[in-house]
């Protein structure tokens, strides 16, 4: 199994950078919510300076949503959505130990973190333009296709691929999201702003530090570029 980037969306956004992380042995049952606290104050400090749309990684998302042709207003990246929800709320609502880890520290990084079980996934994950007969599965439990040249996290399964998230970062499939059966993950962050390859090195690296804290696993990570584009996992 393998995780990548299409060259057609390199070639037209160059100034990505990708941080994957891949581990196994993740379980229900854990507490993280001081994890989550110290991470959420992180953010609340941030934002005590100006609002997420201030913040040079949400603009950096808001000017790729403008050219993928959506109002960054209407389609937000999932950091800023997290964020925006996270300053008017001072809270999220926890629905898996490693989910609200990850959510926290998006607030945190204000870089999109997704996490996908890797039992869901078939043979591979692309992030590529759509042919528009995927199937993605809503929260709802409803089949959506999304448009033709849309932006989205697709597999291998046939004879229509699925795909795992729609507009890029801005929303997740429920087919491979994290429950309580998870055991196998692949955390994807992206971000496009400045500093992003030293900002997502980072990230991963806080990723891997609170994995082997809080369920004693060992993570593989890699960050990948446009020369590097696949991750083996």
């Amino acid at each position: 199994m393998f995780f990548r980037h299409s060259e057609a969306l390199w070639a037209d956004y160059p100034e990505l950078v990708p941080g994957v992380l891949r581990a196994g042995g993740i379980r229900d049952g854990v507490d993280v919510r001081p994890r989550v606290a110290h991470f959420n104050s992180l953010a609340q400090a941030r934002l005590a300076a100006g609002p997420e749309g201030e913040f040079p990684e949400v603009q950096a998302w808001r000017r790729a949503f403008s050219k993928m042709g959506l109002k960054p207003t209407q389609y937000r990246c999932a950091s800023e959505s997290l964020l925006r929800r996270f300053r008017k709320e001072n809270a999220l609502p926890p629905l898996h130990p490693l989910v609200d880890l990850c959510n926290a520290i998006s607030l945190a990084f204000a870089i999109p973190v997704a996490v996908f079980d890797i039992a869901r996934v078939v043979q591979q994950l692309e992030v590529r333009y759509a042919r528009g007969d995927e199937n993605y599965l809503t929260f709802g439990g409803e089949i959506e296709h999304p448009e033709v040249g849309e932006v989205v996290f697709a597999d291998a399964a046939e004879p229509l691929a699925n795909a795992h998230a729609r507009r890029w970062t801005n929303r997740q499939s429920g087919l491979s999201a994290v429950s309580a059966g998870t055991r196998e993950v692949l955390i994807v962050a992206e971000a496009l702003h400045a500093s992003a390859a030293e900002d997502v090195g980072r990230l991963l690296g806080t990723l891997a530090q609170e994995l082997a804290a809080v369920w004693s696993v060992e993570s593989r990570t890699q960050l990948l570029s446009r020369a590097s584009p696949r991750f083996e996992f």
